[in-house]
Formats: C-alpha cells, structure tokens, sequence
C-alpha cells in the first residue's frame, strides 16, 4: 500500500534517510532567511562589523538549527513520554530560582548550574506544551469542552505562570500562559467558558495593574498609554522606537545608513528594538517583507499540525506554533507602541540565544510532527511499545 507522501512500507518510516527527506525545509528556508536578516541588521548596528553581535548570532542559528534536524527525528512517542518529565522539570527548576536563583537588575530569573547559566522560564514555554498535550491527548472531547477535569490544565498553566510572574518576568509570564491557553481553546474548550473568561479576564485587569504589578511594572503600562508625559525617561524607549519607524519612510534610509540605531538614540536595538532599526533602514517594505516571512512561517507550521493523524501531535506543534506568533505579535506591537514594553524580542531577529534556542526548539517539535504524522500515539503511557 502507498502512502502519500512519498512512504510506501510502514517499515521504511523509521529509516533515518526517509525522515531526513520528509522534513519541511521549505520551512527551514524561512528560517534561515529570518536568521540570515537578523544577521544583516546586526552587522549594520555595529557599524558595518560582525562583532560583537552578527558572528555570534549566526553562530548560535548553525548550531540550534543541527539541534532541530535532530529534534525532527525523534520519534513523536517519545515526545509524549517526555511531555510530563520536561514539565516537571521546569517546574523544579523554577522553584529554585525561588530559592537560589541569581537577581540581576531587580529581578530573581536566573539559576547558576556549575558553569552554566540559565532561565529556566524557557524550559516552561514548551513543558507547558507538551504535557497539555499529552493530558489532552487521553480526554474525551466532551471532558475537552467543559468538565471538572479542566482543573488540571488550569493548574498546569497556573504554576509556572505565577512563579515567572513572582520573578518578576511579565513578558515571559504571557508567553507561558497565551499558548497554554491556547491549547485548550484548540482542544475543544466550551464556548461559553471562552466568552466568560474573556470577561473576567478584563474586569480583573483594572485591580492586578493597580493593586498586583511592581510600581515599575505599572509605570511600563501607563507610558505605554502616554509616552510623551516623560519622554526623556520611562516613555524614552517608546519615543525613540516611533521615530524611527516614522523616518524610515516607504523604501527606508538605507542598510547600514539609520541615524536612531547608528548614533545609539534607539535603546536595546540590537534586542528588544531591532525591528526598529529594520524600520528605519528598509522602510515599510523591508518591514513587511519579514512580517511576511513571519506570516509564511506560521501558516506552514498550522498546517503540519492539521496533517498529523494524533491528537497529541496536532496539539503540540500548534502550541508550540501559538508561541512563536507571540514573540512577533507582541515584540511587534510593543515597537510600534500598541503595547507596553515588556522586554519580548523578535525571535530570530534579535541578538540573543536564549530565546532563539527555545524557538528551535519549538521548531523542532513541529518537523517532528511533519515528519512523524502517520506515527499512531497511545493514549496510555506513552510506551513506545
């Protein structure tokens, strides 16, 4: 019997040069070309040098890029038996940033493993994936849409969101709890319980700003609203980001020719800002050209999570997809001034490996659906059996 997509015998599926063929690398070409224009900006911002910035960026991509090639070879069975394990880990890890972790600029986010460094938050945007996942794998679509059984994917989102959010890391926080949400929404959740969530959600808002957030947390959000009040402080950032998307115009000043980026007016813009920079340099066009990228990136990975024959499959890749699309859209709104900044940089684009690693990661999971789409998961230990 034939299968579509080229496999013909159940037997030859498991052959590692069928898997390598059945990865997307169409996909991986937009990622390489998003990466590639990271590069390119960051060579501009450092006045036409690939240090201290470009060289590592395009370092790090080559060798997360390996890393997810190998993440698309593993077997979907084995991600399922591993969704809680990474959850639990995270979780632990979590706790002891709570207890141990190293506070830098206020803020208690980092654990110190011997000689290595790191934000365990990371861990949780794909733990949070994986083991929703994995729980809504084994649940009746009835028990999905609404039921006592829910409790368990709010504490499972809950968790680690409140413990991010003590650190205190907002913008992370977010980034945990949307796709989470995300998930369950995708699984079948009741519509009602949406709407009313939704409704809750913003009458709460009023008195977690006012009464919840640090004093510093507060003063992002009512910059945000209005930036001008202290334009040499808090709304600096904000400031600075406009005027330099307004002054790139439609076809922009010209690589490497950005006066906000160059003369170091435009704060962070090798992080957290360089979509600015890409503004003020490329214009509307070079902007809407990634953008597109962006767009082209998500749409395919949506579709290999339609095309997966498990549940736990289409769940996981559109998780980890939901996550991605939350960097750009927040990043980008943040830019732009139609969010408060938070700190959220634009994956692939920024200089940064933390963030890029998870993005691979994520990354890797959905090649691991393409590529394992028939692969049939068991609803009971993930035995690979």
């Amino acid at each position: 019997m034939t299968l579509s997509g080229g496999l013909s015998r159940p037997g030859e599926r498991d052959r590692p040069i069928i898997k390598f063929m059945e990865i997307d690398w169409t996909l991986c070409l937009v990622l390489c070309l998003i990466a590639g224009t990271g590069a390119l900006m960051l060579f501009s911002i450092a006045g036409g040098s690939w240090e201290p910035w470009a060289d590592k960026h395009l370092l790090r991509f080559g060798i997360y890029f390996v890393f997810m090639i190998g993440l698309a070879m593993l077997d979907l069975r084995v991600w399922f038996s591993l969704a809680y394990p990474i959850y639990t880990a995270g979780l632990i890890l979590l706790v002891l940033v709570e207890l141990i972790g190293d506070v830098s600029l206020g803020a208690q986010r980092w654990l110190q493993l011997g000689p290595l460094r790191f934000q365990p938050s990371e861990v949780m945007k794909i733990g949070v994936v994986l083991a929703l996942a994995r729980y809504y794998h084994g649940l009746s679509a009835d028990s999905a849409r609404l039921s006592w059984k829910l409790l368990v994917p709010v504490v499972l989102i809950g968790l680690p969101t409140l413990l991010v959010a003590h650190q205190p890391d907002l913008g992370t926080a977010v980034l945990i709890a949307l796709p989470g949400l995300a998930v369950m929404v995708l699984a079948g959740l009741s519509l009602r319980l949406i709407i009313g969530g939704i409704v809750l959600g913003l009458a709460a808002l009023p008195p977690f700003i006012f009464f919840v957030l640090h004093d510093y947390q507060r003063n992002r959000i009512l910059t945000f609203l209005h930036p001008e009040n202290d334009p040499s402080g808090n709304g600096y950032h904000i400031m600075q980001s406009k005027i330099a998307l307004g002054s790139g115009g439609l076809m922009g000043k010209g690589f490497g020719l950005g006066s906000q980026s160059q003369l170091n007016f435009l704060p962070e813009k090798q992080t957290d800002f360089i979509f600015a920079t890409l503004a003020e340099e490329f214009g509307f066009i070079g902007c809407f050209s990634v953008l597109f990228l962006y767009g082209v990136a998500i749409f395919m990975a949506l579709r290999i999570a339609s095309i997966s024959h498990s549940h736990f499959g289409r769940l996981s890749a559109a998780g980890g997809t939901a996550t991605f699309a939350l960097y750009v859209l927040i990043n980008g709104a943040m830019v732009m001034g139609m969010a408060p900044v938070v700190g959220v940089p634009m994956p692939m684009l920024s200089y940064g490996g933390t963030v890029m690693l998870t993005v691979m990661v994520g990354f890797g999971l959905v090649q691991a659906v393409r590529v394992h789409r028939y692969t049939e998961v068991t609803s009971g230990k993930g035995s690979l059996m």
